[in-house]
């Protein structure tokens, strides 16, 4: 069994192959480690092997572990209800799966409140999934304009994307290069509010097909810390 710090290093070496394939530098791409069910020691440990960035689903699992984590950047990367975006407007430096103008306008409100500016992703369902969070590449356009409008405290860093599961991962690349084509879209606009620089795509199982795509963050859980234990008391 490898050690979470075997795994990290195996991780960044196909990270730089994958982005080489695509004439692209490893180290532009960022790994967040996904901690969701995590312990706060195998999080210290995988920080201590190199990780810079982790990400939760959960907005009480980031409560729970926060004081307890060593420095690093949080990133929030599951859905996220309007009425809990007070407990961890302070605590991340991004939030990845922004899919409404009301979730917008709440994380803005908040943001305010702490004299600050959030970092955000627009989630975006290219597959259409019933069973997935986020709005459809032809909704983007939209929301992006009413929150440059309107939010003031929120900077638009790019989009991020879950595509369906297949045992193929070449099945799904159409999904992120849907993605792709949109995020080269406003990754040419000049704004002091809309910086497009993170296209937030691939876990564990598919990140290859996304940095192929063009994807420079990948979120990655069990290749980091191994099959997840959901009796474990968290």
């Amino acid at each position: 069994m490898q050690t979470i710090k075997e795994n990290i290093e195996k991780i960044e070496k196909q990270k730089a192959e994958y982005a080489a394939k695509a004439g692209r530098d490893g180290s532009d791409i960022l790994l967040v480690g996904v901690t969701k069910t995590r312990s706060v020691d195998e999080i210290n440990e995988g920080i201590d092997a190199g990780l810079t960035d982790i990400g939760e689903n959960k907005v009480q699992e980031i409560m729970d572990k926060y004081d307890f984590v060593k420095p690093v950047r949080w990133h929030m990367i599951g859905h996220l209800q309007t009425n809990k975006v007070k407990y961890i407007i302070d605590k991340v430096s991004m939030i990845h799966s922004v899919d409404s103008y009301k979730l917008a306008e709440e994380i803005n409100k908040r943001a305010a409140q702490h004299n600050m500016n959030m970092d955000i992703l627009i989630q975006v369902n290219s597959a259409q999934e019933e069973s997935k969070f986020g709005i459809s590449t032809d909704e983007t356009e939209e929301l992006i304009r009413r929150i440059l409008e309107n939010c003031t405290h929120i900077r638009l860093r790019g989009l991020m994307c879950i595509a369906p599961y297949a045992d193929n991962p070449e099945d799904i690349r159409v999904y992120f290069a849907e993605v792709k084509k949109l995020y080269d879209q406003y990754a040419k606009i000049e704004h002091e509010r809309l910086d497009f620089q993170y296209l937030s795509m691939g876990m564990s199982h598919d990140f290859e097909a996304a940095i192929l795509e063009g994807s420079n963050l990948i979120r990655v859980g069990t290749a980091i810390f191994g099959e997840r234990d959901y009796s474990k008391k968290q």
